[in-house]
């Protein structure tokens, strides 16, 4: 298994790996019932749509993995994040792809 993944969009691999056995704080951007019909251990559920109201939850984290279904929306929310200042966001894709790492 590859522990590197070529992020959406982005030119360098991240060891996904090894910044989520670090505690990087996982955030699920998809909806609330698309989180409790199935989840990775240990995540948070912040929908895309209130990710903007809640930055106060992302502060003083050292390293940020957002993930959805398919990547598209947590690549919105990294977007969102940077924005606001946040530097260290992984879009982890989808959140099948973040289980596996997850113990």
């Amino acid at each position: 298994m590859n522990i590197f993944k070529q992020i959406f969009g982005g030119s360098e691999p991240v060891d996904l790996k090894n910044i989520i056995e670090e505690g990087a704080f996982l955030v699920d951007v998809r909806s609330r019932g698309e989180f409790a019909e199935g989840h990775v251990p240990g995540s948070v559920n912040i929908p895309l749509d209130i990710v903007p109201a809640q930055l106060e939850q992302f502060k003083d984290k050292k390293n940020i993995v957002v993930f959805c279904r398919s990547g598209n929306r947590s690549g919105q929310a990294k977007a969102i994040l940077e924005q606001n200042g946040f530097k260290n966001v992984v879009n982890g894709g989808t959140w099948e792809d973040i289980k596996q790492f997850v113990k």
